[in-house]
């Protein structure tokens, strides 16, 4: 192999983070991923995704941890490698859209506490929705990475790919991601793709997918050929069905080619021999289901991310509706087509399906209307690709005039307001960050807290596994 040749593919490591999101619902808890931290450190990943997502949420709900004191202690172990987290842009790492001032400070603060790279994402591919982020990660010298949220539709050609990904550039990010939460994108498709991507933008391509659909690695291998600079893979024990490609096979596929990682499979068996008794024991406590390891051809079908499938079940179990599976799975589209065909991703897919859930179950379109759907087709949540279908418009929201503008600029600065509000509570500046995003959750961890610390008897109710939705 030419020296010449040589083009190294990067590889960011999900295990603390996506991994264990997509296949046991958040629940690592910090002391699972202590002991193994130094070792994942030798391994030369270009970075370690171990923070956002639902792990903030699922840390203070769930696990009753301190998200913050978790990225502190994942810090002192990475000394080589940069860590990276998700963040929803005007959501953060929440539901809602958060004032510019909430978001500024929480992004100065993932960076203060050992975040290096912070990808950012909007469900919609609203460019306004990740300005304020993108601004704040690079004032604070952090490294923002925009996150194309990628989806199939009439809408979504490769050109519009390539004009949002230079938007993105003009921007000011210093790397773009392309973000497949459903595994959508088949392998010939991401070869076009990223081969258009390349030439119309100078900043790096990271390519994340799930392989829910069976094809993500595929996806990978041919995305890489085409130029796509790093791939987000999983350690083996936690890779797969709805987790990424396996980290050990991507390493072996690209060995001796010009995308040779040059990582130690002998290290990378020693990470996977200390995750696997950790998968056994949630594989043996019932909190990871042997359906989220298989392939699910519906995603492709239906073009349903496999979170919001399950989500579309548990809402009809409830309903006792079960045997309206196929019929909600049909009105999904027809939805998403009305609503300007938005990415399924969160919260866009919790809109929709339980829109399509509602449409079925009354018998009637929109004869129910969640508060949500009302806010989507009002513009609260930003711009969708396509227009909104005027008529499903003018049912639900009436003469409501719909917003145009950046939906943040519509909000007051937040944080005065919040602090008063834990003052009593706060033990640590972050703590109002905490609240900020998670009132009710937060205020539970901050009793726990204070009850731990002063000896008060906490039953093990509290640390209760429940379903948490990814």
């Amino acid at each position: 192999m030419a020296e010449q040749t040589k083009r190294p593919v990067k590889i960011t490591e999900t295990i603390l983070r996506d991994a264990h999101q997509s296949l046991i619902a958040t629940r690592m808890t910090t002391e699972q991923m202590l002991p193994v931290l130094e070792k994942m450190d030798q391994v030369g990943y270009h970075a370690v995704e171990c923070w956002g997502g639902a792990t903030f949420d699922a840390s203070l709900r769930f696990l009753k941890e301190d998200p913050w004191e978790r990225l502190r202690i994942i810090r002192k172990g990475f000394k080589n490698t940069k860590l990276q987290m998700l963040f929803r842009g005007q959501n953060i790492l929440g539901y809602r859209h958060y004032a510019d001032d909430v978001v500024e400070y929480f992004v100065q603060k993932s960076i203060a506490n050992g975040i290096d790279i912070i990808r950012i994402f909007d469900a919609l591919n609203d460019i306004r929705n990740l300005e304020c982020a993108v601004k704040a990660t690079n004032k604070e010298n952090g490294h923002a990475q925009i996150a194309i949220s990628y989806t199939l539709g009439d809408a979504y050609t490769t050109e519009y790919y390539v004009n949002l990904a230079k938007k993105i550039e003009e921007l000011g990010a210093s790397s773009i991601c392309i973000k497949d939460m459903a595994g959508l994108l088949v392998p010939y498709e991401a070869t076009k793709l990223v081969t258009a991507l390349k030439k119309a933008v100078k900043i790096p391509i990271d390519l994340h997918t799930h392989y829910t659909s069976g094809v993500a690695a595929m996806t990978y291998m041919k995305a890489v050929e085409a130029g796509c600079d790093i791939i987000d893979t999983a350690i083996s024990p936690f890779a797969m069905g709805t987790s990424q490609p396996a980290t050990e096979v991507m390493v072996e596929t690209f060995r001796g080619t010009p995308y040779d990682t040059g990582y130690d499979q002998k290290l990378l068996s020693e990470i996977a021999d200390y995750f696997r008794p950790i998968r056994d024991e949630a594989l043996e406590k019932k909190l990871l289901n042997p359906k989220v390891m298989g392939v699910d051809i519906k995603t492709l079908l239906y073009q349903v991310p496999g979170g919001m499938l399950s989500n579309l079940v548990s809402q009809l179990k409830e309903q006792k509706a079960e045997d309206k599976y196929y019929e909600v799975l049909e009105e999904v589209p027809r939805v998403r087509k009305d609503f300007g065909e938005p990415p399924l991703v969160t919260p866009s897919s919790q809109i929709v399906g339980t829109q399509a859930v509602l449409n079925v179950l009354t018998g009637e379109r929109y004869k129910m209307v969640t508060k949500e759907s009302k806010a989507l087709l009002s513009g609260e949540y930003g711009q969708t690709a396509k227009p909104f279908n005027p008529e499903v418009q003018k049912k639900v929201i009436g003469d409501k005039k719909p917003i145009t503008c950046r939906p943040a600029d519509l909000l007051e600065p937040e944080l005065e307001k919040i602090e008063k509000e834990i003052a009593d509570w706060k033990e640590q500046d972050e703590d109002v960050l905490s609240y900020a995003l998670f009132p009710q959750v937060a205020m539970d961890f901050f009793k726990y807290r204070q009850a731990q610390k002063t000896g008060i008897d906490v039953t093990a109710a509290d640390k209760e596994n429940q379903a948490y939705p990814v």
